[in-house]
């Protein structure tokens, strides 16, 4: 079972699940889950070899779509993915389209994609963890890795108490041809679906609509102006504004 960060308490609207994407962790979307509380139940996970979630060599998406249908159970839910949680969350709702009642995926496409984020993960192992006592000490050795906001994201994935990655860093450089892959997968999701993506991100494109539509027959698609990737810290308020206007359409 994944580990669960609860926002907020039942309502009479279904809960929102929140997966999210490669390093990441459901802290990391502590600000947006809280504030879209207000009127359901948000249900943050870390996804299996991330956070406080059981490590396992296996980091399929067929593996992570069923990790998700078990926190839902059986109260259907809307749930929203970013990245690598978005592949997870679309083969959920393929998968189980009845523990599914709305669908977001922000800035990710149902493809295979040519960029590998294994020198990320390098950079992680290459941190000398026996001289570091605080955040900063990492982030003097992770000098290499762009300050653009990916040095201080791959930094709160740091325990730096117990002096170690809470990542499975092993599992998730064996598993990363799956990990930016998509799975050969049938069936569609005939619910209401939100392509989100930010709109200086290359991640979907106009090619990928097609197989968007093939599988999500009821996708539509926004973008964020001024926002890339992680759309979501770049443009939080912009987000929850458009996650909530499809949430309550």
């Amino acid at each position: 079972m994944l580990n669960t960060i609860l926002h907020g308490t039942p309502s009479d609207r279904p809960p929102l699940l929140i997966a999210h994407g490669l390093f990441g962790s459901a802290r990391n979307w502590g600000v947006i889950a809280k504030r879209l509380s207000d009127t359901r139940q948000v249900v943050a996970v870390d996804m299996r070899n991330h956070g406080a979630s059981d490590w396992s060599d296996a980091h399929g998406y067929a593996d992570l779509a069923e990790d998700l249908a078990e926190v839902i159970g059986d109260r259907p839910h809307d749930v929203l993915g970013h990245s690598m949680g978005g592949k997870a969350a679309m083969v959920m709702a393929l998968a189980h389209s009845a523990k599914v009642r709305r669908l977001i995926v922000a800035d990710i496409a149902p493809v295979a994609y040519g960029h590998t984020q294994s020198h990320l993960i390098d950079a992680m192992r290459a941190v000398d963890l026996s001289r570091v006592t605080r955040r900063s000490d990492a982030a003097e050795q992770l000098a290499e890795v762009p300050d653009d906001g990916t040095r201080s994201f791959l930094l709160q994935s740091l325990d730096v108490a117990e002096g170690r990655w809470s990542l499975n860093l092993d599992a998730l450089q064996a598993e990363m041809p799956k990990i930016i892959g998509f799975p050969d997968v049938g069936g569609t999701f005939d619910g209401p679906a939100f392509f989100l993506s930010g709109a200086d991100s290359d991640y979907v494109r106009p090619e990928h609509r097609d197989r968007i539509k093939t599988l999500f027959p009821a996708a539509r698609f926004a973008k964020i102006p001024g926002a890339g990737h992680w759309l979501h810290a770049q443009k939080p308020r912009e987000f929850e504004a458009a996650v909530r206007a499809f949430l309550d359409a």
